[in-house]
């Protein structure tokens, strides 16, 4: 049973496997969002040039009916009417083309968090066969999107039909209009059914968005076991990691106690707590410590001391102090500047031969 539980992807993504998902492309991506921001972008477009383009359309239109009759249909001119015409066509969808692109672009950069999924981009061979395609489209998962394309038809109708029956109580269909009045309406009549479908179109593809925001997340779900392979490739293995603190920390102290014998003192608690003050009056400011450890290293560090002929003073207070509050390489706390200069001045009275002999080498 615990090995069934263990087996069970109970434990949320890591970082580091969202990010590898991104990269090949396993994010939560909606076909409706791209669908709405399409539309979106060429309403916008729409908005903005679409009477620069209705008269454009009925300059062109004019010109042509107008002076039909002057046409000339020589192969030269023919080639002219094409170059014209696929000037004119650029001139009418190129702004529209450049707003549903804007948007299909957008509503990608939205969903993936404006990361390139480089690995999707890598050619998938499996993907072209048959049968793996056969089970896809037959498979659970297609169940939803198929849901949301009948939705989404069921909903276009309902709202084409009762905008269409709005529409033909318009007296423009009992009335004699001109062209242009008649083009407006048919133009306001298409902007407001595309506006009420986007409208619901953007709400399904909020509801489908969160649904497959749930399923990737669903799927990208680990076991305890993969969540702790992950932590220990990341962060190193314990067991290799307590041993570099170890070695590490075995040189600190090999070369912290290669500078006992140049200390002037070691204050001592007396066995729990060492450390090692020395004072050079000309390129020192105030004491340094040198060393200093407890309990082995303070017997060791003692130990040296004694080896080398430094005095050792039994201070408990001030070696806890010292212990507590110095770092080896740096000078002594100020508040301890008067009870160590009273150590000093004592070790420097009963050791003057060995402290001048040192004062005229340095």
């Amino acid at each position: 049973m615990s090995q069934h539980q263990s087996g069970e992807k109970t434990e949320q993504a890591t970082p580091r496997r969202l990010e590898e998902a991104i990269k090949k492309g396993q994010f939560a991506r909606s076909a409706e969002v791209q669908t709405v921001f399409v539309l979106l972008g060429g309403l916008i477009a729409l908005k903005f040039v679409g009477a620069d383009l209705w008269q454009k359309l009925v300059n062109v239109q004019t010109s042509i009916l107008g002076h039909l009759h002057e046409v000339p249909l020589t192969l030269n001119a023919m080639q002219g009417y094409a170059i014209n015409a696929a000037l004119m066509f650029t001139a009418c969808a190129g702004p529209i083309l450049i707003g549903t692109t804007a948007g299909g672009l957008i509503a990608g950069a939205i969903q993936n968090r404006f990361q390139t999924a480089s690995e999707a981009l890598d050619p998938k061979w499996e993907r072209l066969n048959p049968v793996a395609g056969f089970k896809r489209i037959f498979s659970g998962r297609s169940l939803v999107p198929t849901s949301v394309s009948i939705m989404k038809l069921a909903v276009v109708a309902a709202l084409t039909y009762s905008q269409v029956k709005t529409l033909i109580a318009d007296p423009i269909f009992y009335t004699p209009v001109g062209v242009s009045r008649f083009g407006q309406f048919i133009a306001a009549a298409a902007l407001g059914i595309t506006w009420r479908v986007v409208m619901c179109l953007a709400v399904i593809a909020a509801l489908d968005y969160l649904y497959q925001f749930w399923r990737t997340n669903r799927d990208l779900m680990m076991t305890k076991e993969e969540v702790k392979e992950e932590m220990k490739n990341s962060e190193g293995n314990p067991q290799v990691k307590t041993r570099q603190r170890r070695r590490r920390s075995a040189k600190t102290v090999r070369q912290m106690l290669q500078d006992v014998p140049k200390a002037d003192v070691i204050v001592t608690n007396p066995t729990h707590f060492a450390i090692a003050l020395r004072y050079d009056r000309k390129t020192m400011k105030a004491p340094k410590i040198v060393a200093k450890g407890t309990r082995l290293n303070a017997l060791r560090i003692r130990e040296i001391a004694t080896k080398h002929q430094v005095p050792i003073v039994e201070n408990k207070p001030l070696a806890r102090m010292m212990y507590k509050y110095g770092k080896v390489g740096g000078e002594i706390p100020a508040q301890l500047f008067g009870a160590v200069a009273e150590i000093l001045a004592y070790v420097y009275r009963i050791n003057r031969y060995r402290y001048y002999a040192e004062q005229n080498h340095v």
